[in-house]
């Protein structure tokens, strides 16, 4: 089957979305692919988004709406969206995203060009509160590498760098691969299903910005309600992090040496991770108890 033929799912999980969805909606629906299906799943959404995605999907046959009985939780929406997509590969869209009309058909051709790939990022453009807009263009190539832990340990240092670089979780993913991946909601999942598709296999990276997305930087402690999970997990968001990945290592078909070394580099970038914490804190306690002298 060509680039051409090939159906791809974009998941679009919302949340009381309806005064900013058209935009991306719209994007998604004048893609250059034809083939595509857009799969909406609306989280129990109390304003008009029902409305309006059953109008929207009754305007285009390519839209399949879902709605949720109950709030199941953001991670939680966007892994429904995965797993109910009929396409072959699958990209993930934010409500106030927009996609440039290549986005698609782009992200398609080093798949055609390469079959061990299971991810293909590329640029994304982030417009801060300020209207403010910035890129940075990534020029690693560890994520394309034959070796599996080599792949890890770049996800993971690219963990400790600026967001700007690249965004995994809204690349185009070969399906498949993800579905034998168990997830689990919590605090840092994305960051937690990035290694683990690292572990899974190559990634390619399309250097041109494909896509836009508005950043809305939250503190841990301010996702756990729309996470639904325990409040106490924000403040071992690391650990449990760490924990969740070296629980994986087991399962991600790596022979005793790799398996060996994956650890070392889970435990290294923890050790490394944890000093930034203690780091953080101290300065903060400092400035406190200055400020009240």
């Amino acid at each position: 089957m060509s680039s051409t033929d090939t159906l791809v799912s974009v998941g679009l999980p919302v949340y009381n979305g309806a005064d900013r969805m058209e935009g991306v909606v719209r994007s998604i629906l004048e893609q250059d692919h034809e083939n595509l299906e857009l799969v909406i799943s609306d989280n129990a959404s109390t304003d008009h988004t029902e409305e309006l995605c059953r109008e929207l999907a009754r305007r285009d046959g390519r839209i399949v709406y879902h709605r949720q009985r109950e709030n199941i939780g953001a991670t939680n929406n966007f892994i429904y969206v995965g797993d109910v997509a009929s396409g072959a590969f699958l990209r993930w869209a934010g409500d106030d995203d927009r996609l440039e009309p290549s986005c698609i058909s782009r992200s398609l051709r080093p798949f055609a060009e390469d079959e061990r790939l299971v991810l293909v990022t590329s640029q994304t453009a982030y417009t801060d509160a300020g209207g403010v807009t910035r890129t940075m263009p990534y020029t690693g190539t560890g994520l394309g590498s034959d070796d599996p832990v080599a792949r890890m340990a770049e996800m993971m240092r690219l963990h400790t760098q600026t967001y700007l670089l690249l965004d995994p979780l809204y690349g185009v993913i070969r399906r498949e691969v993800l579905a034998r991946i168990p997830r689990r909601n919590m605090l840092r999942e994305d960051e937690v299903l990035a290694i683990k598709l690292a572990l899974a296999g190559p990634w390619s990276h399309v250097p041109e910005v494909l896509s836009h997305r508005n950043v809305h930087h939250r503190r841990l402690s301010a996702l756990v309600p729309h996470l639904e999970v325990p409040r106490w997990t924000a403040r071992f968001a690391t650990t449990l992090q760490y924990r969740e990945v070296l629980r994986w290592l087991p399962e991600a078909g790596l022979d005793p040496r790799d398996l060996r070394r994956a650890r070392a580099v889970v435990l290294s970038m923890y050790v490394r991770r944890q000093r930034g914490v203690v780091a953080r804190r101290g300065r903060k306690a400092l400035r406190l108890a200055v400020g009240r002298r």
